[in-house]
């Protein structure tokens, strides 16, 4: 196979927006932006000031959603932005975590050949 041009700091960029935009913009109806926007993928360069500016970023939205979720009182109360209730948030970020950490799997298996591990 080919080498693949999918950089999994790209990924975790991704899953960073991911967060902001189902926690922040759609369940609490903040008026943030994006970090990356379309830059998620070809803006990620190895950089070792960016990959800790990015993980600071994703742990930042991932604390944002877990105090979202530990203070929610009904998972089924619709967000503040387009109303979309909260649990259907947290099954499409799993859905979206699982389809990405495999993608990053695959990555891995490309680079040390182990599969089924």
């Amino acid at each position: 196979m080919p080498p693949s041009d999918l950089p999994l700091l790209g990924l975790l960029r991704h899953l960073t927006d991911v967060g902001r935009h189902w926690f922040r913009q759609e369940t609490a109806g903040e008026d943030t932006p994006d970090l990356y926007g379309d830059d998620e993928f070809d803006g990620a360069v190895a950089d070792a000031a960016m990959v800790q500016r990015a993980w600071s970023a994703w742990r930042e939205e991932i604390h944002f959603g877990d105090g979202l979720v530990g203070e929610a009182v009904d998972l089924g109360a619709p967000g503040k932005g387009r109303g979309v209730p909260l649990c259907a948030i947290l099954i499409h970020l799993i859905e979206e975590y699982a389809r990405h950490n495999g993608h990053a799997d695959l990555l891995r298996e490309r680079i040390d050949g182990r599969v089924g591990q």
